[in-house]
């Protein structure tokens, strides 16, 4: 197992780890109640919020039937036009605590489907998400993070956290 940590805000750091030969496992805490950062991670409107790849990208479509069978499909779109899109399939869902899913890219650089499931803890009033992908391989899993897909993540989820901050400062503005 490895382990790599990146710098984020001072409550979040990305952790991640690959706890099989075909797993990567990324932890981190948001400074968030947990039925919030649930609902950022399934409402369509708050997921173009804030879930936007490297620089230049877009999330431009995102459909979610939240339920177990249902389908969510996200297409991120470049500036100069290039298009990367993903379909998934629930297998779970517990609100607030649980989202697993099969997912596909339509350009398949993962080598097959993957499985991801998405914990979310409540710790201190705050919520430590633990995402597991699970590959189809060991050369799929290390593919994938080959590509820099953790220093990604790092950058989606320092959004996620100035956009779950946006969100509540909305609230307690509108209390």
């Amino acid at each position: 197992m490895s382990t790599t940590r990146l710098p984020g805000p001072t409550v979040a750091t990305l952790t991640v780890t690959t706890p099989s030969d075909r797993e990567v496992r990324i932890t981190r805490i948001f400074d968030a109640p947990r039925p919030m950062v649930f609902d950022c991670w399934t409402v369509p409107e708050l997921l173009k919020g804030w879930l936007h790849g490297p620089e230049g990208w877009r999330l431009d479509v995102c459909e979610i039937d939240l339920r177990v069978d249902g389908k969510a499909r996200y297409v991120w779109r470049h500036r100069d036009g290039q298009a990367m899109g993903m379909t998934a399939t629930y297998r779970e869902i517990t609100r607030p605590s649980l989202i697993a899913a099969s997912e596909l890219f339509d350009e398949d650089w993962t080598g097959g489907e993957t499985l991801g499931t998405v914990v979310f803890a409540e710790v201190d009033g705050k919520t430590l998400l633990t995402q597991t992908i699970l590959y189809a391989s060991q050369a799929a899993r290390d593919g994938a993070l080959g590509t820099g897909m953790t220093s990604g993540m790092a950058d989606s989820y320092a959004q996620l956290d100035a956009y779950l901050a946006a969100l509540q400062d909305t609230a307690r503005g509108a209390a």
